[in-house]
Parts: C-alpha cells; sequence; structure tokens
C-alpha cells in the first residue's frame, strides 16, 4: 500500500514539472525546414514553356500500356489432387 501511495504520489508531481522551453520554442522548425528543402522552385507553375518529353499522346499511350501489362496476372497452374 505505502509504494503505491509512493507511486501515485510521483506519478501527480510529475504532472507539476516544467516544459523545456527551448523544446517549445523550435517545435516543428525541421518539419518547416524539410518542406521547405523539397520546393525547389515555387513560381514553376507560372512557366509556360513547354517542357521537354514526350508528347501528349505518346504519354497516354505509354501509360495505357503500363495499366495494361501491371493487371495481366499469369495464370497459377492447376494441380490435381494425386500425386504419383
Amino acid at each position: 500500500m505505502r509504494h503505491l501511495l509512493i507511486l501515485l504520489a510521483a506519478a501527480a508531481l510529475c504532472a507539476c514539472a516544467d516544459t523545456t522551453p527551448k523544446f517549445d520554442s523550435r517545435f516543428g522548425v525541421d518539419t518547416r525546414l524539410t518542406l521547405a528543402q523539397q520546393i525547389l522552385h515555387p513560381d514553376a507553375g507560372a512557366n509556360t514553356d513547354p517542357v521537354d518529353g514526350m508528347d501528349g499522346r505518346s504519354a497516354r499511350a505509354a501509360y495505357e500500356r503500363y495499366h495494361k501489362a501491371s493487371g495481366e496476372q499469369p495464370q497459377a497452374p492447376i494441380m490435381s489432387g494425386s500425386a504419383k
């Protein structure tokens, strides 16, 4: 019983502990920094120059071939129950 009271008192006192201001002031900084590093050129949407690469028809045909090829699954061999 005594150990239980000491444990409950310790748990209650831990709730009164002060948070560290250093951690609170930097909360989320790494996440914002990582997000900022992923943005290479924020004004890229305003660029109207065509990109180098495939035209629309070729890209669509390649995309459809890709999906058609990935949709076909090879059939598993059918085995009979007797093994001789």
